[in-house]
């Protein structure tokens, strides 16, 4: 939305993948991009090609993130029409059509990253793109070579709103550069006021007036500093209200529409041209995410205010103006993030031009070199993260807690260092160990099955289905001897456990290692995969396989049905909580696929050998009630209606 910066969804693409057992003779797809591991900054675009999908070496490799160029996202007709067929056949599951009037909102989104072009109230390119909404979707996916008429009808429409707001910026920025300065306004506090206001709300307001005001603030910063802020008010004037001609602005729209379009086909997908393509990674969820220069922002007339969390030397308040030579003022959203990742990986070649609180002068800064880098970064050798984990009483020992809320790439590392902590911190015996996924959106799918070697090793795992027919399934690594865990374990989940942390879920109880207890969950049984576009301008993220449990029951759709039924609690009087949100909510979701079973009958433990110990009441105190619920249930006696550990999680009748 205008004037946010945008969060895409958290999943991971499948990487490493191992031992796969083919159930269909089929080519096999190639390999995805492997999960990103190291990020550096490249000055000369042509030098940095993206890795693709047939990188031989996906363990040790390293993909680049290289600054932004600054300029809106643009493509030719021709490109937009080859990415799009590339999408419509790529994805696992037969493309299902594209409302017009959502693409079209979706288009308006993407263009606008200020609320000035498309989505200000006071805008006419709306309305333009409802009524050109039909024929936005043919044009996209049109195969007759014909012009991209509607898109250039769209470019023109944009270029006379443009230069309308153009012309109120240049007149307010001309009048504010001229004006006196107001009777006891210092310098300091008019380049304070005239640099540091933040000038886009979450809704959206008259571009008109935003115009103005953009125009105003320039104007008094160049009043009140000369020269040195001209540059930076000229950047503001270029990226808000670029002078380009009708033809330029139709590859702007078609980018916008593709955007929209890839979304609107497969909501779990994405694409990004080179120099935004961080936005289709989730970095996030990598083992080790590049560092930020802050944690909170907010966008001004010339640059970025920082709200909290400075890298340091940046403090609470500067106005960063510029990193590595590309000024920061109307950057796109994903632009800005991408200019942050390319810049923290190295920070030799990262100078900061700011403003600072009460200072009138322009101050630059240079980030600290990494520890023992000469140059450049250099590999990380911090330890296995430890996960949030604790020990609650469990009859005459404890039940060993764990909490995952993401399945990060390095996941199976991070389980088995986070049980041998708390195995060596106490002499208590632990009973069993409960992995809390509740709230876990998914992530790895590397991480979800390593981390189930630890209870299942060398176990077959998934049937992944391709559109062509081809089955690819994954096996559970074998872990050391010391990192695997054969007492009894549970999981615990609810409405938000999606994806990989699904995976997690519905394995163990797919193999009878441990029940699955808490309320259905999400129901995301498809995964992704990150491929260079054909056009060779960018990334796509796509939803390129369905899965379903080792026994071969769905969970796209569907989910898990816990067999250990929690139920929420009672709502009294009136909430303003909204209903939980199911995949089979989301527009175009993927179809529900049923697979094979792929079970190593041998592995699928009898329900005596991993049950849970009876706790006799003697259960707490617990940090969460669902905690408790949950170890109540799962070893609590005279229970003539509970279900066998044996049992496995069933298709929910929900939805």
């Amino acid at each position: 939305m205008a004037g946010n910066l945008r969060l895409l969804a958290g999943v991971v693409g499948l990487a490493g993948l191992s031992s796969v057992l083919v159930f269909y003779a089929g080519v096999m797809a190639a390999r995805p991009i492997p999960a990103l591991t190291r990020f550096e900054v490249v000055t000369d675009a042509a030098a940095a090609p993206a890795k693709n999908a047939v990188d031989d070496a996906p363990d040790e490799s390293t993909y680049t993130f290289r600054p932004p160029s600054g300029q809106a996202a643009s493509l030719s007709c021709e490109d937009a029409r080859r990415i799009v067929r590339q999408v419509r056949a790529t994805l696992a599951y037969a493309p299902p059509s594209v409302a017009p009037e959502r693409l079209a909102n979706g288009t308006a989104d993407w263009l606008d990253p200020y609320g000035l072009w498309s989505e200000a109230p006071d805008s006419p390119i709306p309305e333009a793109l409802e009524r050109h909404a039909k024929g936005l979707v043919l044009e996209l996916e049109s195969d007759d070579g014909a012009p991209c008429a509607t898109t250039d009808h769209l470019g023109v429409a944009l270029l006379r709103w443009s230069d309308e707001l153009g012309a109120r910026f240049d007149e307010a920025r001309r009048a504010a550069a001229a004006a006196k300065a107001s009777v006891g306004t210092t310098k300091a506090s008019a380049v304070n006021t005239a640099a540091g206001d933040a000038m886009f709300d979450d809704e959206a307001l008259p571009a008109r007036a935003v115009a103005t005001s953009l125009g105003e603030h320039g104007g008094r910063l160049e009043h009140a500093l000369g020269e040195s802020a001209s540059a930076y008010v000229d950047a503001a004037r270029a990226r808000f209200f670029p002078r380009i001609d009708g033809e330029q602005w139709g590859a702007i729209v078609r980018a916008a529409a593709v955007r929209a379009y890839v979304q609107a086909l497969d909501p779990h997908g994405a694409w990004a041209p080179r120099g935004e393509e961080a936005s289709v990674y989730d970095v996030d969820l990598d083992a080790h995410p590049p560092d930020r220069l802050w944690d909170q922002a907010v966008r001004t007339a010339v640059g970025v205010r920082i709200e909290s969390g400075p890298m340091d030397p940046l403090e609470v308040g500067d106005v960063l103006l510029s990193i590595a030579g590309v000024s920061t003022v109307g950057l796109p959203p994903e632009q800005l993030d991408q200019l942050v990742y390319a810049t923290t990986d190295n920070p030799i070649s990262a100078p900061l031009v700011i403003l600072r609180h009460d200072e009138r002068e322009l101050r630059t800064l240079q980030l600290p070199a990494p520890e023992g880098a000469q140059g450049g970064s250099v590999p990380s050798s911090e330890p296995v993260a430890a996960l949030p984990s604790y020990r609650i009483r469990y009859g005459a020992g404890d039940a060993l807690v764990v909490e995952i809320h993401d399945v990060r790439s390095d996941l199976g590392d991070e389980l088995a260092a986070t049980v041998q902590k708390q195995l060596k911190a106490d002499s208590r015996p632990v009973r069993g160990l409960l992995l809390d996924l509740r709230d876990d959106g998914g992530g790895s799918t590397e991480g979800a099955i390593a981390a189930i070697g630890m209870f299942v090793p060398g176990a077959p795992l998934f049937p992944m289905a391709r559109r062509s027919g081809f089955i690819e399934v994954d096996r559970a690594p074998e872990p050391p001897v010391t990192d695997r865990w054969m007492r009894p374990v549970a999981s615990l989940v609810d409405g938000d456990t999606a994806s990989a942390a699904e995976m997690i879920a519905g394995a163990l109880a797919a193999y009878r290692r441990g029940p699955v207890v808490g309320r259905p969950t999400y129901g995301k049984g498809c995964a992704q995969e990150y491929l260079d576009d054909d056009a060779r301008v960018g990334v796509l993220r796509l939803t390129t396989l369905l899965y379903a449990l080792p026994d071969g029951a769905p969970v796209q759709r569907v989910g898990l049905e816990p067999s250990l039924l929690l139920l929420p609690p009672v709502q009294t009087g009136d909430t303003s909580e909204p209903p939980p949100e199911h995949e089979a909510d989301a527009p175009n979701a993927p179809p529900t696929w049923r697979g094979p079973d792929v079970r190593d009958r041998s592995l699928v433990l009898p329900a005596a050998d991993t049950a849970w110990p009876e706790h006799g009441g003697a259960v707490g105190p617990c940090r969460s009630k669902g905690v408790c619920e949950a170890l109540q249930a799962l070893g609590g006696s005279g229970q003539g209606k509970r279900p066998s550990t044996a049992e496995a999680p069933s298709v929910s009748g929900r939805r």
